[in-house]
């Protein structure tokens, strides 16, 4: 391989600068979308990178251009050495980031400012204690909520996941953007996407068009603002006029982001990911273990990356169960 090949940049002409590394498959909720209601097979604590071996993998791929990392999970937060692998990320030249269901962010705060992460994004699918015990089958409700009010306060970019589900909490879409009339937090609307064991179907997805349709009906049109998207931005970004924060659509489903799609992610277990879709994946952990250098696996794993969506390039394929089944579920990829 070339010295001078930029390993990061796939056949189609994307560069990939951003990575998501999951920390840990192990997590204080069990979101339904995410984890199978049986449970999951945790890897070993063997197979699973040590905060060494994450930064050493990290510092590969900053070698070759990315300039985001992003930590996930499960809950990247229950990894007990969190704090030393923040601190070794953060010596890397990168933004750092993370996402969090903020159950346990309060202890934290300290640690994140002392090493430079600013913006957090957290999953939070209702406003409804209920549902949101219904959901994640945990009563943690009012401590996620409380967290988020306590991220704003000490200055941090807030940014709001919810995954919408019709029949469950598509009814509180105006709700969450009004969540954004008094905080300068964004709220995130994703579509559900199909993962092992989440039960997904079209039926209960709540497309781009329908989220605009509650709002149209909700808001005046002169007072729904569509606002500048970011370069590789996955989502399409809007505010209510006079409200402080904003709202966004993520519509992995009906209206892919894939052309310019910059994104790769890093398992726990150290299995690289072209794409959230992709079935396959690329051991770069045994072979850093073996001592042997990871770029040649790095390369590969990019060039073989689809155009769009892990190669379910339309609706019906992506409804074949046959094809999403042989994904993991969204806990053992990292949110």
């Amino acid at each position: 391989m070339s010295e001078n090949k930029n390993i990061l940049q796939d056949t189609h002409g994307r560069d990939h600068a951003y990575l998501r590394i999951s920390l840990t498959e192990r997590c204080n909720l069990r979101c339904t979308y995410c984890m199978p209601a049986d449970g999951i097979q945790l890897s070993p604590k063997s197979h699973l990178m040590t905060y060494e071996e994450i930064y050493e993998i990290a510092k590969t791929f900053v070698k070759h251009g990315v300039t985001k990392i992003r930590l996930t999970g499960g809950e990247p937060l229950v990894r007990k050495d969190i704090p030393v692998i923040l601190e070794k990320l953060a010596s890397l030249p990168v933004e750092l980031s993370i996402t969090s269901n903020a159950v346990i962010i309060d202890k934290f705060v300290a640690i994140l400012k002392a090493n430079g992460v600013n913006k957090i994004n957290v999953s939070l699918d209702s406003l409804d204690a209920s549902k949101f015990k219904h959901i994640t089958r945990r009563h943690e409700f009012k401590k996620v909520y409380d967290n988020i009010l306590l991220l704003v306060k000490e200055g941090f970019t807030v940014k709001v996941n919810a995954v919408l589900m019709k029949g469950f909490n598509d009814n509180e879409i105006i709700d969450f953007i009004n969540f954004t009339k008094d905080l300068p937090i964004s709220v995130r609307f994703i579509e559900f996407m199909p993962f092992d064991g989440n039960k997904w179907d079209m039926s209960k997805m709540v497309s781009y068009a329908e989220v605009m349709k509650y709002v149209s009906e909700a808001f005046k049109e002169k007072d729904i603002i569509r606002l500048q998207d970011s370069p590789n931005d996955t989502s399409k970004n809007y505010k209510i006029k006079g409200y402080q924060g904003s709202f966004a659509i993520i519509s992995s489903v009906t209206n892919p982001f894939c052309d310019s799609c910059n994104r790769l992610r890093l398992t726990a277990n150290g299995q690289l990911k072209n794409c959230l879709f992709s079935a396959t994946e690329s051991d770069l952990l045994t072979s850093l273990r073996a001592g042997k250098p990871i770029e040649s696996i790095i390369d590969k794993a990019v060039q073989a990356k689809f155009k769009v969506r892990g190669g379910m390039d339309t609706l019906k394929k992506l409804q074949k169960p046959d094809l999403h089944s042989k994904n993991r579920s969204m806990i053992t990829i990292g949110g």
